[in-house]
């Protein structure tokens, strides 16, 4: 529940920063977040996160019971609130587990999801407006237009990594969703056996979710992967000079490596924005 808590506020996060990107009167001089601005915003999240799913730890226990078939008394986890709780918290947790599945599919699910889109709706229609008003003299200029249309690129980048990420974990978590409501409100009578195969098979829904997520970061997010690209590919070809080479040409290449390395760094964290820092 943390970690859909995590996701939940990174993409509100995401949405709000890219609806940011778009409306900031100058958005071209952006510059890279400090340290301690990001992990302010980590802290929130994080801290949210966990304060939202505490609930679950007194809402959940573990009974023994007699599985058909075996003569032996297991452990499983089963929803029950503890009965010694203090009567107000006790209280409060009733009322958790009675809204726990709407709560669980307005908070986790609806609020990322509507909320991502519509920032990108917003954002859309913000770019567009933006992109029909009359030039200004100085963005005539082959250099200004062509840093406008590369600023356009990343920004349009940033955007469809976003969407990407909303659509991905919509995806993931709405089977879980879908089985609450229908076990909950159809008069179908499942068996143990299915009802803890759904469970096993939206706990490997929401497992693909986070594995996916870096790798589409990657793959979509160029400066990110380009940056990450750099770093691995540094150590197996540029730190290991030919022998053929005089040492002099071993120290130029060296000089000339870390300069590009250093400014491929500097022109990518410029691009990345707050995608980078929040979405990893």
């Amino acid at each position: 529940v943390t970690s859909l808590g995590v996701t939940t506020f990174s993409l509100c996060a995401l949405g709000i920063d890219r609806f940011h990107a778009a409306t900031s009167s100058m958005p071209k001089a952006r510059r890279v977040e400090r340290c301690q601005k990001v992990l302010a915003k980590l802290a929130v999240v994080w801290i949210g996160s966990m304060v939202l799913a505490a609930p679950e730890l007194l809402l959940w226990q573990l009974h023994e019971v007699t599985p058909p078939g075996l003569n032996d008394q297991v452990d499983t986890c089963i929803m029950s609130p503890y009965p010694d709780l203090p009567e107000s918290i006790y209280s409060l947790i009733i009322n958790y587990h009675d809204a726990r599945m709407w709560w669980y599919f307005g908070c986790y699910f609806c609020l990322p999801v509507v909320f991502t889109l519509l920032c990108q709706l917003a954002t859309c229609h913000v770019s567009g407006g933006s992109g029909s008003s009359p030039k200004r003299p100085e963005e005539r200029s082959p250099s200004k237009k062509q840093k406008l249309q590369h600023a356009q690129q990343v920004e349009r980048q940033l955007n469809c990594t976003v969407m990407a990420l909303a659509v991905v974990y919509g995806v993931c978590t709405l089977p879980e969703n879908v089985c609450n409501l229908t076990l909950a409100y159809a008069p179908i009578q499942v068996s143990e056996e299915v009802t803890s195969l759904l469970a096993l098979i939206n706990q490997f829904f929401l497992f693909f979710k986070s594995s996916v997520t870096p790798v589409l970061l990657l793959c979509l997010c160029k400066s990110l992967g380009q940056a990450f690209m750099d770093c691995c590919c540094c150590c197996c070809e540029e730190c290991q000079p030919s022998n053929s080479s005089s040492t002099q040409n071993v120290a130029e290449g060296k000089l000339k490596t870390t300069n590009d390395v250093s400014s491929i760094f500097f022109d990518k964290a410029k691009d990345s924005s707050t995608i980078l820092s929040i979405g990893s």
